[in-house]
């Protein structure tokens, strides 16, 4: 069996039927399994999707006061830029393109360790990189931990449901887990150590990690705007954490067709370009179907990649020592095409080729 078929552990409900269609589980099972795989008295092995939803809890009384105690116009403005900004460009940058796709290298772990920090420790590295690797392989079929045809719920809770890592691999398809995680820095179990634990993080380096990460930044955001702000940027860091759990239902079109001519030009899924969360956070996401390994997603002049920008400062800094950028890949084999095919005419061949040149000139 493929490693990417068996690497992630199997729902309750599985991931297709015999026909080898999708299964669409009911909302009970998918809260029965949700909350079986959260209880770690039942077994140990669940502590990591345990351990991320417990982060998230814990910034629910920083959102709670900040609306009840700290909402002012500055508070409200500076929770808006680091939930919807800040947390969500990290998010592209560290988790999706380095982490998972690779798109860049860093000069030493200097600059790894600090852009890995710079911004709250939400989401697990591990739940996050192995799962995407699979979506990217299977996207919207069967066994696409997120897959949008399942309906909302199956999205919005797949990183306890569907996202980790099998418990029971053997110690070959482990060491592949290994090589897909250590250029993330992330501290790696032995194979004695996954067996104990079900994970590839320890324990011990995953709740020191994370209590270091957020006692630095509250003692930062105190020291620039007290009480009033660390409470804010806590909250928004938690409504950043629920709502990023949101983004492949939408990401890719709550599972309909709804990709658009000379917009989304990968159709071999059901990824659409959208514009506020490109913007925001870099995620053309589309684009980034077509090209995953590239550190630039927003192609177009209008496709603002905050995450991109990062990339390419560091590495004007030295900090980044190489990036791959699909950019001119996309325009000659898909955007000039497409220009080419809607100006050009039959009649007039040499017509479209003016057209196509003058076009994409202006981009």
């Amino acid at each position: 069996m493929p490693f990417l078929d068996h690497v992630l552990q199997r729902p309750a409900y599985g991931w297709q039927d015999a026909n080898g269609n999708l299964v669409k589980p009911t909302k009970g099972q998918i809260f029965k399994e949700f909350f079986s795989r959260l209880n770690v008295f039942k077994d140990r092995k669940n502590w990591l999707p345990f351990f991320s939803w417990f982060k998230v809890i814990c910034l629910v009384p920083f959102f709670l006061l900040f609306l009840t105690s700290y909402l002012h116009w500055w508070t409200l403005l500076a929770a808006f830029v680091y939930s919807m900004i800040i947390m969500g460009t990290h998010g592209t940058i560290w988790h999706h393109r380095y982490c998972t796709h690779g798109a860049y290298k860093f000069r030493n772990p200097f600059w790894r360790f600090f852009t890995q920090n710079l911004t709250l420790n939400v989401i697990p590295e591990e739940i996050y990189v192995i799962s995407h690797h699979v979506h990217h392989a299977k996207s919207d079929q069967p066994g696409d931990p997120y897959n949008a045809q399942a309906g909302f719920l199956y999205c919005f809770l797949a990183d306890v449901n569907h996202q980790p890592i099998a418990k029971d691999l053997s110690e070959a398809d482990y060491n592949r887990v290994k090589l897909l995680m250590q250029h993330t820095g992330v501290t790696g179990n032995t194979y004695a150590q996954y067996l104990k634990w079900g994970s590839y993080v320890s324990p011990t380096a995953a709740i020191t990690s994370w209590l270091l990460n957020w006692s630095f930044w509250y003692l930062v955001f105190y020291l620039i705007g007290g009480h009033a702000l660390a409470y804010s940027l806590f909250g928004a860091a938690g409504f950043w954490a629920v709502g990023v759990r949101t983004f492949n239902y939408e990401g890719h079109a709550k599972g309909e067709d709804k990709q658009r001519e000379g917009t989304d030009f990968s159709e071999n899924d059901k990824s659409i370009n959208q514009l506020w969360p490109g913007i925001v956070a870099g995620e053309w996401h589309n684009n980034h179907h077509l090209y995953p390994k590239s550190a630039r997603s927003g192609f177009k002049s209008h496709q603002v990649d905050l995450a991109w920008y990062y990339i390419k400062f560091m590495h004007k800094l030295g900090a980044v020592s190489s990036y791959k950028d699909y950019k001119q890949r996309f325009y000659d084999q898909y955007h000039k095409p497409y220009l080419k095919m809607k100006a050009g005419s039959p009649g007039d061949p040499d017509k479209s080729v003016d057209v196509i040149i003058e076009t994409t000139s202006v981009l």
